[in-house]
C-alpha cells in the first residue's frame, strides 16, 4: 500500500469502545487502504483492559494479522534515547507512549491516537482519525 502504515495507539481503542464503536469494525475500514500495524505494548494494554475472553480473542485474531513492530535490542536502546532526551527538555512522558512512538518511528507510521504525548516525540506524526 502506499500510504504510510498506522500504528493504532492504545488510547484510541479504549475511546473508541467508551464510545460503544467497534474499533475492529473501524480498523476494518482503516485496513481496506493502509497497513495497520500494532506492537507489544499495545496489546498488552489493550488486552488486560478486555472483560470477556471472547472479546479478548476477537482482539487477538486482529492483531495477529496486522503489521507486528518487534522489540530487539535496537528498539529498547532508540526508546532509551529517546525517553533520555525528552525528559532533559522537561517532556516527562510515560514509557508505554515512548516505547509506542518508538516503535512507530520504526516503520515510519502515522499514530493514531486520542493522546497528545506523541507530538512531542521527534519524527512521529499522529492523528485521531484518518480520512
Amino acid at each position: 500500500m502506499a500510504a504510510n502504515p498506522v500504528l493504532v495507539d492504545s488510547s484510541w481503542y479504549i475511546r473508541i469502545a467508551r464510545e460503544r464503536r467497534d474499533p475492529l469494525m473501524e480498523l476494518a475500514v482503516i485496513a481496506a487502504q493502509r497497513d495497520v500495524a500494532t506492537c507489544g505494548m499495545v496489546r498488552s494494554e489493550v488486552g488486560r483492559g478486555l472483560r470477556r475472553r471472547e472479546d479478548l480473542e476477537a482482539f487477538q485474531r486482529a492483531w495477529d494479522i496486522m503489521r507486528y513492530v518487534t522489540t530487539d535490542a535496537r528498539l529498547w536502546r532508540d526508546v532509551e534515547e529517546t525517553a533520555w532526551l525528552l525528559d532533559r527538555q522537561g517532556q516527562i512522558l510515560p514509557l508505554t507512549d515512548v516505547i509506542i512512538g518508538c516503535c512507530a518511528r520504526r516503520i515510519g507510521a502515522l499514530v493514531l491516537t486520542f493522546d497528545r504525548h506523541f507530538d512531542l516525540i521527534p519524527g512521529i506524526r499522529s492523528a485521531q482519525e484518518i480520512i
